[in-house]
C-alpha cells in the first residue's frame, strides 16, 4: 500500500506550531520516527539541534531526506532505512536515548498506539524528554501508558499533535 495514501504530510503550519510549542531545542538529540521526506528533523537541525536521528524504510523518502541535508555543512545527523520497530529495539541496544521523539506515523488503524507502547516499552526517552505524535483527531490515545503521560494536545483541523513526557514521581 502506497503511505502516502494512508497519511498526511505535516504542513508548514503544523510545522511551525510544533516548534512555537517546544521552543529552543539547541543542544538536544531528536528523533524523527516515520521520518517522510524529513521536514521535522531538518527543521530540528536548523534550530539547533544537536543530533538528529531519521528513521524511514521507504528508499524514495530516504533519496529526498538526503537531498534536503546537503544544504547543511557539518551537521550531526543519521538516516537509519529500517522499519520503526526494529530501530527503536536497536536504538534500546545502544543505550541511545533523545530529547525529542517526533513521530508520524500513517494514519492507519493502530500503527500510533502499537509505536507509542514500543517506545514505553523500551524505554529511549531522556528523563525529561517528551514525545510528540502527530496523528488522526479521531484516534483516540491514552492518558498514560507505563511511565508516559500525555501532558498536552493541539489540534489542526483532522489533526491533533499530542505531546507525551515521562512521569515524575
Amino acid at each position: 500500500m502506497n503511505r502516502s495514501k494512508i497519511s498526511r504530510p505535516t504542513t508548514s503550519r503544523i510545522i511551525k506550531s510544533l516548534f512555537d510549542i517546544i521552543g529552543d531545542i539547541r543542544g538536544f538529540s531528536f528523533l524523527d520516527l516515520f521520518a517522510g521526506k524529513g521536514r521535522v528533523g531538518i527543521e530540528a537541525l536548523k534550530r539547533g539541534a544537536r543530533e538528529v536521528v531519521f528513521v524511514e524504510r521507504e528508499i524514495c523518502y530516504i533519496d529526498e531526506i538526503k537531498k534536503n541535508l546537503l544544504v547543511f555543512d557539518s551537521v550531526n545527523y543519521r538516516i537509519i532505512t529500517l522499519d520503526v520497530f526494529r530501530a527503536i529495539k536497536i536504538f534500546k541496544k545502544e543505550h541511545s536515548v533523545f530529547d525529542i521523539i517526533f513521530l508520524d506515523p500513517p494514519y492507519s488503524k493502530g500503527v500510533v498506539k502499537k509505536t507509542l507502547k514500543i517506545l514505553a516499552l523500551y524505554d529511549i526517552l531522556a528523563p525529561c524528554g517528551f514525545i510528540i505524535i502527530q496523528h488522526y483527531k479521531k484516534e483516540t490515545l491514552p492518558y498514560n501508558l507505563g511511565d508516559l503521560i500525555l501532558f498536552r494536545q493541539n489540534s489542526y483541523s483532522e489533526t491533533l499533535l499530542s505531546f507525551y513526557q515521562k512521569q515524575t514521581n
